[in-house]
């Protein structure tokens, strides 16, 4: 896996530390799934403001941003296209596991362990979004 861009450390650093925790640790399972997926490289950057990763290869899945906002200060939330229903899926695999807002925001507590499985399955589910939709 690639050292993180600067610019998403420098956003990241300013969050509490808990946050930073569950980012990093998600960022390691974005970057795995990437690879046992074979879904190629991903680009990892800041869109709005939020460190996210999209596959490079057209047509492959959709964005996955995270975010920490001192409004949810116990929050680390993470993104999907609000034209999909990977929020929706989410829900239906965790229910109520996350505060889910079912069209694409899902929050994980960075005062509990972060929930690997979940994570795991939002980055599978969105980076393969487009190619497992022709598949359907």
């Amino acid at each position: 896996m690639n050292m993180t861009p600067t610019d998403i450390l420098a956003r990241v650093e300013t969050w509490p530390t808990p946050a930073q925790t569950h980012f990093l640790r998600t960022r390691t399972l974005v970057h795995e799934v990437a690879t046992s997926e074979d879904i190629g490289p991903l680009d990892e950057s800041l869109k709005w403001g939020q460190p996210a990763w999209r596959p490079t290869r057209a047509r492959t899945g959709s964005t996955l941003r995270v975010d920490w906002s001192p409004s949810t200060p116990n929050r680390l939330l993470a993104f999907v296209d609000c034209k999909t229903d990977l929020a929706a899926q989410m829900d239906l695999r965790f229910p109520g596991q996350f505060h889910n807002d079912g069209r694409r925001a899902l929050g994980f507590d960075t005062e509990t362990p972060l929930d690997e499985d979940a994570v795991w399955q939002l980055a599978q589910l969105t980076l393969t979004y487009h190619r497992a939709k022709r598949g359907r």
